[in-house]
């Protein structure tokens, strides 16, 4: 049920029988190219991403190879392909260009992988470029009513027919009857999502040469910012099987959010309702909410864990790596750590030591609010100028205001001590408590922190 929005494909072909090989005669070498050629088209025509690829190479190449060695030069050519070059020559390349380089590059065996969020702009691209394409997705069986619904405008919208994939139905079975419905808010989202989208993932993409993706660098803090527009995937195989086997096109990952947006508006493309009641990632029903002002979008994705672990295990190559040196700094992949946040006279930073003996102290000078934060966190680099704000405004109130590193080797201890959940967590440490306040709304802006603060003075 292939996605196609193209007339060039509006006929389909009927299947050559292997028997009429043997009906070839010694025609004129271009006759004979040209018809290699179509018998090769033949053989491409869309298959379910689902099905078990049945490949039986040995009747084309060997046809190929006795009449036209031309075919078999362009086969050799898109093995030896070297992507980390394409993707160098295509990275200033425009979305467009790139996906009609992707779609021209593998015909009906790359298809858009789509999400049912703002990621409907490949959809909109593959169309402009006026080729065939193919789209599918991943049913959850626990998404939301009006991504439904917006998988049945954008079907109409375009012509075409998603092409969904499901999870194992013993598989999930199985996962609820053992942990129950709602067992990732109390150990994690992976094993959920790694049986309801990852292996119904690699399913459909054990049907294609390549995917298409809407990953951009700007998208989650730590783990995309350095996604190429084009890769061979470094976890998943295709349609050969192996290592480098398939290729990942990610058309948009150097747009910036409001750029996809703005084309959005600019082509009026149909969007989920979701995004008009604040959801800017969107993915499962119990596991996306609305994000506040301040807040990146992927706060709205797993809200309950820690900023670094907001991946679902379907981009898992593009996740950057941490490491620790000898000094205990972050540095992600061998690069320069981050730029340290909150660097404002009047926000105190404090060292472990400090930390700790404000903990002790239950009879304090002052009153003290205090974050703990990741200079790699986009959610925490998202409400910096807020902080610093209120930092300055209450210079001489009579409360401190600081910072607190707790990333790294400082984790352990700040989740034991301090209640770390994810970052940023805010502390308010009253003059007469030892114990701190945790600081539980999300909202980041100044008025709201200021209000927490005069709450507890």
């Amino acid at each position: 049920m292939a996605a196609i929005h193209s007339s060039s494909l509006s006929s389909s072909f009927k299947q050559t029988k292997a028997t009429q090989l043997g009906g070839f005669q010694p025609l004129d070498r271009v006759h004979l190219q040209s018809k290699a050629l179509n018998f090769s088209r033949r053989r491409c025509n869309v298959k379910p991403l689902n099905a078990e690829p049945k490949r039986n190479d040995s009747i084309v190449p060997s046809a190929a190879t006795l009449f036209s060695p031309h075919v078999v030069e362009v086969v050799e050519k898109v093995e030896v392909e070297d992507y980390e070059e394409l993707a160098k020559d295509l990275e200033n390349a425009s979305p467009l260009e790139i996906m009609d380089k992707a779609l021209a590059k593998f015909g009906d065996e790359i298809a858009i992988a789509f999400s049912g969020a703002e990621d409907v702009a490949l959809i909109e691209y593959a169309h402009l470029t006026g080729r065939p394409y193919r789209v599918f997705s991943l049913d959850t069986g626990r998404l939301n009513p009006e991504t439904y619904k917006f998988f049945d405008e954008v079907e109409k919208h375009y012509g075409i027919r998603i092409e969904y994939m499901f999870p194992d139905a013993v598989e999930v079975q199985a996962l609820v009857r053992t942990k129950g419905l709602f067992s990732f808010y109390e150990d994690g989202h992976q094993e959920c999502c790694r049986v309801r989208k990852v292996k119904p993932l690699r399913r459909a993409l054990k049907g294609l040469r390549a995917w298409i993706t809407g990953q951009r660098k700007d998208q989650s803090p730590g783990t995309r910012s350095e996604v190429p527009v084009v890769q061979v995937d470094p976890v998943f195989e295709g349609l050969e099987g192996g290592a480098g086997s398939l290729v990942k096109w990610n058309p948009v990952a150097n747009m910036k959010g409001n750029d996809i947006w703005n084309f959005l508006r600019a082509m009026n493309v149909p969007v989920n309702s979701l995004h008009a009641k604040g959801y800017i990632s969107i993915g499962c029903e119990p596991c996306t909410r609305p994000v506040l002002p301040g807040q990146h979008e992927r706060e709205g994705r797993w809200w309950w864990e820690d900023a670094k672990a907001k991946e679902c295990g379907l981009h898992k190559g593009n996740i950057k790596e941490e490491n620790l040196n000898g000094n205990g700094s972050v540095h992600v992949n061998g690069t320069v750590p981050e730029a340290d946040l909150f660097t404002n006279q009047s926000v105190v930073n404090l060292s472990r030591p400090g930390i700790e003996n404000l903990l002790k102290l239950e009879n304090r000078k002052e009153s003290w609010l205090v974050v703990l934060y990741a200079p790699w966190c986009q959610f925490c680099q998202g409400m910096e100028g807020s902080y610093v704000e209120l930092a300055d405004k209450l210079v001489g109130s009579g409360v401190k205001v600081a910072k607190f590193r707790a990333d790294g080797e400082e984790k352990p201890f700040a989740q034991q001590e301090l209640q770390l959940g994810s970052f940023p967590t805010i502390l308010f440490f009253p003059k007469h408590s030892s114990r701190p306040v945790k600081y539980t709304s999300e909202k980041r802006d100044v008025d709201s922190l200021m209000a927490f603060v005069n709450a507890l003075q």
